[in-house]
């Protein structure tokens, strides 16, 4: 297929995760800024009749923009890899991979990237071995603070800082609201920074990173989505060589996890200029306050040009017979 010929793409938003509204906020997004190069978009929500529709369509492309389980756990993927349609993003199994967060800690401190000490606790241990010793016990190996989150999902749904061990019962509880297992993390005291990379058939490209100060507290939900809450500096206040450490950190994270097309990969940069990996989003926001638009903006890119460029390279992919992870 010829570059920048006019493409019939389905962009897939909404769904039935806790994240519902912002993925259709970066469907919207998506969408505008592929009808603005003058592409044809179908904005669907994904339900019973989506594979029929896609069966008897044959769009060129789908362009998922799904938050959450329903987008990022590897299930619809797998569906989209069986109708034989291209579509931008990871593969499958790198997306089972990626939405486990202490599955992708292992891998991607196997390949080298700090990532903070931590443990992984389903519901099931607190009733075989009781709430109150496993929590002294996590208490006495990992140290206050800690960050304890869901072991699967985003946009901070669930998170808590842990600044006192009589506050952790109650963070456990928050974060088993959205998954049945839980990740306590030790906090590493530094700069947040998020890293947008991007892949068009070029190799893995770190955009530049995004430093994340909230206004109040952390960076809560409500600090990410609602503008005004949360102070971005793109690009982060970093020196140089901090910066391509951050940079490598986030490359080889995207990389180690077999993710394709793009990801969001975010870390801690301590007070010794070490990047310490925290978890990667297969597919990042996409609003109008998320991090990858603003990284676009920063390295000089226009959203729309990017998000056309990785709807062509999923094409180029599939027609190339590309079925590696």
């Amino acid at each position: 297929m010829a570059e920048f010929s006019a493409l019939d793409i389905v962009v897939l938003a909404g769904g039935i995760s806790h994240e519902r509204d912002i993925s259709l906020r970066s469907g919207r997004r998506v969408a505008d800024g592929l009808n603005s190069l003058g592409h044809k978009v179908t904005f669907r929500d994904p339900d019973a009749s989506l594979l029929g529709f896609l069966a008897e369509n044959q769009p060129d492309v789908v362009w998922p923009a799904l938050h959450g389980a329903s987008g990022e756990d590897g299930a619809l993927r797998a569906l989209l890899e069986q109708t034989g349609i291209p579509f931008v993003g990871s593969r499958t199994d790198a997306a089972r991979l990626a939405w486990s967060k202490p599955t992708a800690k292992t891998i991607v401190a196997r390949a080298g990237v700090a990532t903070p000490a931590s443990v992984t606790l389903p519901k099931e241990t607190f009733r075989e071995l009781g709430a109150n010793s496993v929590l002294a016990t996590v208490v006495a190996g990992l140290h206050i603070p800690v960050v304890v989150k869901p072991a699967q999902g985003g946009s901070a749904q669930g998170v808590t800082i842990v600044e006192s061990a009589e506050e952790l019962p109650r963070a456990m509880v928050d974060a088993y609201t959205y998954s049945d297992v839980a990740l306590i993390e030790r906090k590493v005291e530094g700069v947040e920074v998020s890293v947008a990379v991007i892949d068009a058939g070029e190799g893995p490209r770190a955009l530049p990173a995004v430093e994340i100060e909230p206004v109040e507290g952390a960076y809560t939900f409500d600090a990410r989505y609602n503008a005004g809450e949360t102070r971005f500096y793109v690009p982060a206040r970093l020196s140089a060589d901090v910066a391509k450490s951050v940079a490598d950190a986030a490359t080889t994270a995207h990389t180690a996890l077999g993710l394709r097309h793009l990801s969001r990969i975010d870390l801690i940069v301590d007070t010794q200029g070490v990047p310490w990996f925290l978890e990667a989003n297969v597919l990042p926001g996409l609003t109008e306050t998320s991090i990858m638009p603003q990284a676009i903006d920063a390295a000089g890119l226009v959203v729309g040009d990017v998000y056309a460029a990785l709807a062509y390279a999923a094409i180029a992919e599939a027609e190339a017979g590309d079925v590696q992870l």
